[in-house]
């Protein structure tokens, strides 16, 4: 299935750093539970960001997916929805 719809990359691009916050749980709090990792990443904001910031990493792989197979506009949208993260990212950090 050969989708390049840049709505369909978006939806891509906002859904993997999720699946990505999961991984950063069970990587860097498994000592936690999944509430208490919820509550602490909800409550400091110097967690938020850092997970926020390795979350988002996860997108490289289906751009890079994407891009290679000339899917540009799906490409784009998973492009937008990173930089929507990184805007989410400097609130975080910066401003909260």
């Amino acid at each position: 299935m050969r989708r390049n719809n840049a709505v369909f990359g978006c939806i891509i691009g906002l859904l993997l750093p999720l699946v990505g916050a999961v991984i950063v749980y069970f990587i860097l709090f498994k000592g936690y539970s999944f509430e208490g990792y919820l509550n602490r990443l909800f409550s400091d904001g110097r967690i938020a960001g850092k997970v926020i910031a390795l979350s988002i990493l996860i997108n490289i792989l289906p751009f890079i997916f994407y891009t290679n197979r000339k899917l540009d506009l799906t490409g784009r949208g998973i492009l937008v929805a990173t930089m929507l993260y990184a805007v989410l990212f400097a609130l975080v950090k910066f401003v909260w």
